[in-house]
């Protein structure tokens, strides 16, 4: 599932891109979450507790789990698909988190790539997997953010261990294999060119090059509207038809949503396969103060509720969601 990419503009016009694939309905809601909500990492009788230092807008799965979102100094964070990861053994002694609150964590609590990567390489806590809703499978992903400043950091864990690729260069995420063979994977790629040919299918592999491919050769430009839809250009390229599956590689599947996160102008755009257009949400017309309560735009069966330009005034009041983990399971 899914393809993420960061587009580098001219005068800090950084955008952040990513689509959403998946073989069902994922439920997917848009919320904001104010400064200062108290959290727990819902995992074990002691776990972790942390307060948000920024507001964040955000897209749930399910709405248990944040797997997308832009906080308020410019930071984002998204979630995807990856099979071979293989998170640490816990002990129910360490710090943890459950993995439906990992994007929220980085949202919470950070306003560069840096500084979230420093954190996380003191390796103080562990991430927990739980199941999928609905699903007898457990939830594999890895984690890409990126800043204002267009920096970028994939992190992953392999064989139990954290492994994070950190710098400009990458840009660029999809799902199976691991990082480090999806960059030696472009290499090949890299030799051919990209005008001579491209890989078509909706491997993730393949995904990879072509997004990579034309992230590069899109213009670099500062203007807002060239630059969101050449975002919005390459991330199209590199999603998957409606009604498309692979039976026996569910991580291959309908493209359901892609987003849009603009840096530095903090406009954060949705936009849904089964919708002609795009709306989009300006984090500067939003309240995020302490005690302002969270907001949904609810999308919908299938996010298919209709929405055009900017729905920043249409976020409604709501109990904010329940993120999923060993410990909300069980009670």
């Amino acid at each position: 599932m899914c393809t993420r990419l960061v587009y580098l503009g001219e005068e800090g016009r950084v955008l952040t891109a990513r689509s959403m694939d998946w073989g069902e309905d994922i439920e997917s809601n848009i919320w904001t979450l104010p400064r200062d909500m108290e959290r727990t990492g819902q995992v074990g009788p002691t776990p972790m507790e942390w307060t948000a230092e920024y507001g964040s807008v955000v897209t749930t799965a399910y709405d248990i789990a944040t797997t997308d979102g832009m906080n308020e100094a410019g930071l984002v964070a998204n979630l995807l698909w990856l099979p071979e990861s293989e998170y640490p053994d816990w002990d129910g002694e360490e710090d943890a988190m459950a993995i439906s609150l990992w994007a929220q964590y980085m949202l919470d609590n950070f306003e560069t790539v840096s500084d979230a990567v420093e954190h996380a390489q003191q390796e103080e806590f562990v991430v927990v997997t739980e199941q999928v809703p609905g699903q007898d499978r457990l939830a594999a992903l890895h984690l890409s953010l990126s800043d204002a400043t267009g920096d970028s950091a994939i992190m992953e864990y392999v064989d139990g261990e954290l492994t994070i690729h950190h710098g400009r260069k990458y840009q660029v995420m999809t799902n199976s294999p691991t990082f480090d063979k999806q960059l030696a994977l472009s290499e090949y790629w890299n030799e051919i060119g990209g005008t001579v040919m491209l890989p078509g299918t909706n491997r993730p592999a393949d995904r990879f090059v072509r997004a990579r491919f034309y992230v590069d050769a899109v213009p670099s430009v500062e203007d807002r509207r060239t630059a969101t839809a050449s975002a919005f250009g390459v991330i199209r390229n590199a999603s998957v038809p409606y009604g498309i599956s692979t039976p026996d590689e569910p991580h291959i599947s309908s493209t359901r949503w892609r987003t849009v996160a603009d840096h530095k102008d903090g406009i954060y755009y949705f936009e849904s396969a089964l919708m002609p257009n795009a709306f989009w949400v300006e984090l500067d017309e939003l309240d995020f103060s302490a005690g302002s309560g969270a907001r949904t735009l609810q999308l919908g069966p299938n996010q298919s509720n209709a929405f055009a330009g900017d729905v920043s005034g249409q976020l409604e009041p709501r109990e904010p969601f329940a993120f999923l983990g060993p410990e909300a399971a069980t009670g």
